[in-house]
């Protein structure tokens, strides 16, 4: 008579092995979804700060587009701190003129707007109230402001005479001084000897801080559209 056979089990050194091999699988697999995730992560904040660039340099274009010269005031103004614009409300022609102001504070660039002005002291309210703002905003300009992306530097460039230049040198011009009781004949002469205000185009040069998703130097140009055609 044959001797019965035992069931062999496992040794604990072969139980050890198997565990081993075990926890290290799992080990390079939560490595590999943990990398899968932190690139999915990385890949959703670039995409958000490039969707928020490209919205900020839009508003950007859309407010030049819209700058409007009025009788005796400013259309566009870049005092080394702030780039003030007189511009149309194009959501309703009727509402008035707007005024919108760039600048860089605290790390981001930043954009306000006023509310629809129709008359001129409220526009020259307005235009002070941006200057103000860029230097020291209270609560009531911090609610019309927008913050739009970080900001290391930036620099503004006008397109005059067929060359870029500083916005704050002897070219740039003034809106001319309507005085009282001049005849529109008279308006119209000092207006044509006066050096337009709004430039050729506007060079902006944006310097983004390292660290970030998006970083570097970025360069938008944008061309007046009597003279580009509408394109900037």
């Amino acid at each position: 008579m044959a001797p019965a056979r035992h069931a062999r089990g496992f040794t604990l050194v072969e139980l050890l092995v198997a565990l081993f091999a075990m926890a290290l699988l799992a080990v390079m697999s939560w490595r590999g979804l943990d990398g899968m995730a932190r690139a999915q992560a990385a890949t959703a904040t670039r995409a958000d700060e490039v969707l928020t660039l490209q919205v900020g340099l839009a508003q950007w274009g859309a407010d030049l587009d819209a700058v409007v010269q009025l009788p005796g005031a400013a259309a566009l103004d870049w005092n080394g701190r702030v780039l003030r614009l007189t511009r149309r409300d194009t959501t309703n022609a009727m509402s008035g003129v707007l005024v919108a102001a760039w600048t860089a504070r605290s790390g981001q660039w930043l954009r306000w707007q006023s509310p629809p002005l129709t008359t001129r002291g409220q526009l020259d309210q307005a235009w002070l109230q941006a200057d103000q703002w860029s230097q020291n905003a209270g609560d009531e300009e911090r609610r019309r402001e927008v913050a739009v992306i970080p900001l290391q530097e930036w620099k503004i460039f006008y397109f005059r005479r067929d060359a870029w230049t500083n916005p704050q040198s002897s070219d740039a011009g003034s809106a001319p001084v309507l005085q009282p009781g001049l005849t529109p004949e008279a308006a119209a002469a000092l207006a044509a000897q006066t050096t337009p205000v709004i430039p050729d185009g506007v060079r902006l040069v944006l310097v983004l801080p390292p660290g970030g998703a998006l970083a570097g130097q970025i360069t938008r140009d944008w061309v007046r559209p009597t003279i580009g055609g509408g394109k900037s």
